[in-house]
């Protein structure tokens, strides 16, 4: 039976885990935000996947979770996997000075009213004197993915980054992962759960078998700054960027464009320029609305791609255009025979036609990549509009942004194509 006292600090624990890592010096992890990542690795039931972006302290909150639950539940034990065995040294590490600061042993001994003392640690385990379970079991053993998992059971199991840069570019090293993982799903003990933090980097990469995860990209936790993420974006590939910031890969090593894309913010840049839609018809093409204005050098674009058919954004897209005085939009004939330009007369805008006869690829690397240099986006550009562009090689699954953009520098190349 549990007296005041007990109940206060261990109520503390499951309400407020994240004032603990903010005593032990952690001064970044929050109340809105790494609280319930914490709560949700020491309290939750069931099996759970989050993604966050380099940076975001998930690291920490997993290492600030796993002493708070080796206090809480010193008898059931915790497996973890990293990529490497020098990544499980860092949190062993990490976890050790947490469950020996003075606000654990302070906390440990208000429930327990004993010390707490590390009896067992080394670069890949530890156990404390509140563990009594007679099977034997370290409460905390960390794996690197080459490790062996034989023989071995846990309550939690729990993997942080096992997903990395080679799993982007092996596909050996995805399926040796997946194959890792689903191996995890034996070691879980009757009653237990799997928890898994980190970022993915390839369509079919290991988190494509894990729960379906909660994400936080760097423009939803509020942890950088617009400065600070255009910096990073400066100092780092497409592909390096999307994947440790924006949770999203770039799944083709044979893109088109290898510099990350600019930014301006002033609106009155675009205005007055030139429109494009790339309409879609339904299956899993998007339709793309480009507006882009050049000036002397420089082309200032808004793009917007939306999922489905183009009669359920055609409405927004003209909306844009008129906002923007973008005027004629021009459209392309080839499969729908004037529909679109039809329906945007309709509806009170205006639309050219032109019938397309050039090869997309080639159309794609004249243009766009010729004047890639000079292009920057206008902030309110939809991140999947660039990433499309990004993602962008000859064999690429969807095209519609990249073609858009490519249709509308053609037009200020050349205004002499038939049609424009």
């Amino acid at each position: 039976m549990l007296d005041e006292v007990q109940k206060k600090y261990i109520d503390f624990l499951k309400a407020e885990p994240y004032k603990v890592a903010n005593w032990l010096g952690f001064s970044g992890i929050t109340k809105d935000l790494h609280n319930e990542w914490i709560k949700s690795l020491v309290f939750g039931k069931k099996d759970w996947t989050l993604q966050a972006h380099r940076g975001s302290y998930k690291t920490t909150c997993v290492s600030v979770a796993f002493a708070i639950y080796m206090i809480l539940h010193p008898n059931r034990n915790i497996i973890f996997m990293r990529k490497t065995d020098d990544d499980v040294t860092e949190i062993i590490e990490q976890v050790r000075k947490i469950l020996e600061s003075d606000v654990l042993r302070y906390i440990t001994f208000k429930i327990y009213r004993k010390d707490l003392k590390i009896i067992k640690s080394n670069s890949n385990e530890i156990t404390t004197n509140l563990s009594d379970t007679t099977r034997g079991a370290v409460q905390l053993l960390g794996l690197g993915i080459k490790g062996s998992l034989t023989g071995k059971h846990a309550y939690w199991v729990h993997t942080d980054d096992i997903v990395n840069i080679k799993d982007r570019v092996s596909r050996a090293e995805r399926e040796y992962t997946k194959s890792i993982y689903m191996e995890l799903q034996n070691i879980k003990m009757v009653g237990g759960r799997i928890t898994n933090t980190g970022t993915p980097w390839h369509k079919d990469d290991c988190f494509s078998l894990m729960p379906t995860a909660e994400k936080y990209d760097v423009y939803s936790t509020g942890l950088l700054g617009q400065d600070e993420i255009d910096e990073l974006r400066k100092r780092m590939t497409p592909s390096l960027f999307a994947a440790n910031y924006e949770l999203k890969h770039i799944a083709n090593e044979n893109t088109l464009l290898n510099t990350p894309p600019k930014f301006v913010d002033d609106v009155n840049l675009v205005r007055q320029g030139r429109a494009h839609i790339d309409a879609s018809y339904g299956g899993e093409d998007g339709s793309v609305l480009t507006i882009a204005n050049r000036m002397g050098d420089k082309i200032y674009v808004l793009g917007k791609r939306r999922q489905g058919h183009i009669d359920s954004h055609l409405n927004e897209f003209l909306s844009l255009c008129k906002a923007y005085q973008a005027g004629v939009i021009r459209v392309e004939d080839n499969g729908d025979k004037g529909y679109l330009a039809k329906e945007i007369i309709k509806r009170g805008g205006y639309a050219k036609t032109y019938h397309e006869d050039m090869n997309k690829y080639i159309k794609i690397s004249t243009y766009l990549k010729a004047e890639w240099d000079n292009v920057y986006f206008l902030r309110g550009t939809d991140e999947e509009y660039i990433d499309e562009i990004l993602d962008y090689s000859e064999d690429a699954a969807h095209d519609d942004s990249p073609d858009s953009l490519a249709c509308v520098l053609r037009d200020y190349k050349n205004t002499g194509i038939k049609g424009f």
